[in-house]
């Protein structure tokens, strides 16, 4: 009988045992839930720079076009008031030998 007795004590040893074993269990799943959530947090972060760093690709793009077209729009209307200067001239020359 004595030892059925201790056998009693020692099953409830085991049961406490357990309820440590759920605790620790619970523990590492929460440490899990916080790793993921911080996975999560830093994907999401990277994301959010990929987007900002496409944003500003894009601005320099168009600015790079802007500035493209209006240097080109420039030189087109610099080049047809020189060509118009020379034709003015060649028509004065024109009188001038004429009148």
């Amino acid at each position: 009988m004595g030892e059925g007795g201790e056998g009693g004590e020692g099953g409830e040893g085991e049961r406490e045992g357990g309820e440590e074993e759920e605790k620790e269990k619970e523990k590492e799943k929460e440490k899990e839930k916080e790793k993921e959530k911080e996975e999560k947090e830093k994907e999401k972060e990277k994301e959010k720079e990929k987007e900002k760093e496409k944003r500003r690709r894009r601005r320099r793009r168009r600015r790079r076009r802007r500035r493209r077209r209006r240097r080109r729009r420039r030189r087109r209307e610099e080049e047809k008031k020189e060509k118009k200067r020379e034709e003015e001239k060649k028509e004065k020359k024109r009188r001038r030998s004429t009148g």
